[in-house]
């Protein structure tokens, strides 16, 4: 019985990854009978086909390989599941291959049909529309937990010096560097959370240099402590993408940033907020980690992890026509 549901879970898999590059109307038969699920899914095609063509780029390959993170028999002859798909997606632009990566959370039903089995249930998670860091995910990539042990904060000790700060560059590459190594996964010596987006980007700008500015105050500076205790030490504009957005936009000493108008202004390190639904309160946090053919940027996230995606985020779920984007230049000095 396990083996058939399997099999049922990788004849979706392979369907999943097909839809990502050959939008046409599916001929065959599907083993899907989710219709709202099937409706969603078919606008969000068109919707690829339209951004790509927009992009002057073309899908050449998708592979995506599932993990299964949990499953449960709710009765006989039905299972649902929960897992995660790791997709690498290979494009052309101006003569140029990309490649781009992320991971997806679903969760399926499926309920025997006969002798097989079908999906009749889809859960797509959209995750990057949590407007407020969540408790900790409970999992670090090395079986810690996730949970920071520090009891001072953190602090770039080569920018200390003659009883203050002094300017130092931002190492734009190490910001990189950093955003890279730890785009699927938790580095120990932080907490990590179920959102996880901007936390993640604040650990990427303080591997750039990016001094810390420890007020002890959640509410103000930009800070990381780990915990005391049990309590969380950090401030919300290290771990709320809407707090690094007021921060970013008025800070005037350590980490600051220019606001700019359009992405192609934007360099290596610096910083993208998105406001999905366009009333002012920002959800999401990505770092630009790279540049396609055309010279646009390519960003790095966790919540969905992600490497090197498209800026604008128009195939994410979370995307609506009302999305806001603040462009953030970082300082190349502190």
């Amino acid at each position: 019985m396990a083996e058939e549901w399997k099999k049922a879970l990788s004849l979706y898999v392979n369907e999943y990854n097909q839809d990502e590059v050959d939008y046409r109307a599916r001929t065959e038969n599907t083993m899907i009978t989710d219709l709202e699920y099937l409706m969603h899914r078919s606008l969000h095609k068109r919707k690829l086909e339209e951004w790509y063509k927009e992009r002057g780029a073309v899908p050449l390959r998708s592979e995506t390989r599932a993990r299964l993170l949990r499953e449960i028999e709710n009765r006989e002859g039905e299972m649902e599941v929960e897992m995660l798909l790791a997709q690498k997606m290979d494009y052309e632009k101006g003569g140029a291959r990309h490649r781009e990566e992320r991971i997806n959370k679903q969760r399926l039903t499926l309920q025997r049909d006969g002798e097989g089995w079908s999906i009749t249930r889809v859960i797509q998670p959209v995750p990057e529309r949590s407007p407020r860091a969540a408790l900790p995910a409970g999992f670090g990539t090395d079986g810690s937990g996730g949970r920071a042990r520090a009891a001072r904060p953190f602090l770039n000790r080569e920018v200390l010096g003659g009883g203050g700060l002094r300017s130092v560059p931002y190492l734009r590459e190490d910001a990189v560097l950093y955003a890279d190594r730890w785009w699927d996964g938790f580095n120990p010596e932080f907490a990590a959370f179920e959102v996880d987006c901007t936390n993640y980007i604040s650990q990427s700008l303080f591997a750039g240099g990016a001094p810390i500015n420890y007020t002890g105050k959640r509410e103000s500076g930009w800070w990381y402590k780990g915990y005391v205790g049990d309590k969380e030490a950090w401030s919300y504009s290290w771990s709320v993408a809407n707090a690094l957005e007021r921060f970013l936009g008025g800070s005037e000493s350590g980490l600051r940033a220019e606001l700019v108008d359009r992405p192609e202004q934007l360099q290596l390190g610096d910083v993208i907020i998105y406001d999905w639904d366009g009333n002012g309160a920002y959800q999401h946090s990505t770092i630009v980690t790279a540049f396609d053919a055309g010279g646009m940027p390519l960003v790095n996230a966790h919540t969905v992890p992600s490497k090197h995606r498209y800026w604008d985020y128009r195939d994410s779920y979370a995307w609506t026509e009302n999305t806001v984007y603040r462009f953030f230049h970082i300082s190349d000095r502190f």
